[in-house]
């Protein structure tokens, strides 16, 4: 009972929310049809992921990192996650709001994946995608709910931030939005020249971290910290069987030998009920 008190709460502001809400949110409810994996299948690193819970998941790592990168710029930037916008579960990634200006990002986890991207097409490994398009949505869409509570026009650009890919290669058209490696972003805007002053910077963040800014319901339950320590046990035995399978291949690759080892230790311990082979 007291864990939910505290975890269930009226939200503040938005800088109380936390990365990644709404996808955790997903990853989670989908995990829920995951069935429960076997002895044998834990100790041979099975992923416990649901099949149709690996997106999710691999984008609610990625909304993390690209905010643990914004979390290094200065203080006179505001930088929200997760920003709810109309009346249902739709959010916006990070909306921030600096001397630069206001800018929303949408994050893309394509780690390792080859991007090409020409005018407003955007491929991952030779796959169009419509992630040029769905960011011109969410700036124009914070434009316009920030100039109706501001009163004036507010002028939002618009990122797509792809997490560690293997590269970027832009083709002859100008790009519609920047499009930038998770490495390069805390770079790209702290260079930006300034072109709101300290006051208009704090003025728009004021009405920026405002719920009713952006969503209909102007008061939520507030229980982010509950999926988010759900997430995290979720991730623990993701990251532990992934070390097991790992395990696993570098003894086959090591000799017969040491893999027959350890496949008769495993199994000595599955029948005896105690696990005498243990990987983390």
């Amino acid at each position: 009972m007291t864990e939910t008190v505290s975890a269930i709460a009226a939200e503040p502001t938005l800088r109380a929310r936390g990365p990644a809400y709404s996808v955790m949110q997903e990853c989670l409810r989908v995990q829920q049809e995951a069935s429960p994996r076997g002895r044998v299948a834990r100790l041979f690193g099975s992923s416990p992921l649901h099949p149709d819970a690996r997106s999710w998941y691999r984008g609610a790592l990625g909304e993390i990192e690209v905010a643990g990168i914004l979390s290094r710029l200065g203080a006179e930037w505001t930088v929200l996650h997760a920003v709810p916008v109309g009346s249902g579960d739709s959010d916006i990634d990070h909306v921030i709001v600096g001397p630069a200006g206001v800018f929303t990002i949408n994050t893309k986890n394509h780690a390792g994946k080859k991007i090409f991207v020409t005018g407003s097409t955007f491929m991952v490994n030779g796959y169009k995608q419509d992630h040029m398009r769905n960011s011109r949505h969410e700036a124009e869409r914070a434009s316009r709910l920030l100039g109706r509570v501001t009163g004036r026009p507010v002028t939002v650009t618009p990122l797509v931030v792809v997490v560690r890919p293997l590269s970027i290669v832009m083709g002859r058209k100008r790009p519609t939005v920047v499009v930038l490696a998770s490495q390069s972003l805390h770079r790209w805007l702290v260079r930006r020249p300034r072109v709101l002053s300290e006051r208009a910077v704090r003025h728009l963040s004021m009405f920026a971290e405002e719920r009713s800014t952006w969503h209909d319901q102007p008061i939520v339950n507030n229980d982010t910290l509950r999926h988010v320590q759900r997430f995290e046990r979720l991730r623990a035995e993701v990251e532990l069987a992934r070390g097991r399978a790992r395990l696993w291949a570098l003894a086959m690759l090591g000799g017969g030998a040491v893999a027959l080892l350890l496949l008769l230790l495993a199994v000595v311990g599955i029948l005896l009920g105690t696990p005498i082979l243990s990987f983390g």
